[in-house]
């Protein structure tokens, strides 16, 4: 059963500092300072995510502060992006299969996506050599997002997680 509380706006931002992994609950992060971590109940338990084989996803890899460090939405979907290429380095080749009705998303070079339409503001993802267009609305660029994870393996849940970093 879980209650709700009130705490100031100081104390919050203390507690939000200390988060390891994006989506950890202000509960676990607690139990974690407070030296209570074996504790939990079943119900507090965050649902298991699908591994890939080196056994790293962006839920243990990205954190919270790095994403909010991150100040437009093109430098939030870029890095999100590159975070996903660090986890999945051997099947990151499979977004160069997601495309739009008249362009595609991703390549290996700029060229190949200023070619495939107007105004494609293409982007290095950072740490990989693949590129995407960034000319997107946000709607776009979730949806982008969520078709990459699926890509890489995360189950629908999982991608719509990925997809609300943005």
């Amino acid at each position: 059963m879980s209650k709700r509380i009130e705490i100031d706006d100081d104390i919050y931002r203390y507690l939000v500092s200390h988060t390891e992994n994006i989506g950890e609950s202000a509960s676990a992060i607690l139990r974690r300072l407070l030296g209570l971590e074996g504790t939990a109940t079943s119900a507090e338990v965050e649902p298991p995510v699908a591994e890939q084989a080196h056994g790293r996803t962006i839920f243990d890899t990205m954190t919270s502060a790095d994403l909010a460090g991150q100040r437009s939405v093109v430098a939030r979907f870029l890095y999100i992006l590159s975070m996903l290429h660090k986890c999945h380095p051997q099947t990151f080749p499979k977004v160069l299969q997601i495309s739009g009705r008249d362009r595609q998303y991703f390549s290996r070079s700029s060229a190949e996506l200023e070619a495939s339409g107007t105004s494609t503001n293409p982007k290095q993802i950072p740490d990989a050599e693949f590129y995407v267009v960034t000319n997107n609305n946000t709607t776009r660029k979730k949806s982008m997002l969520t078709q990459v994870a699926l890509e890489l393996g995360y189950d629908q849940a999982q991608a719509e997680r990925i997809r609300d970093f943005l």
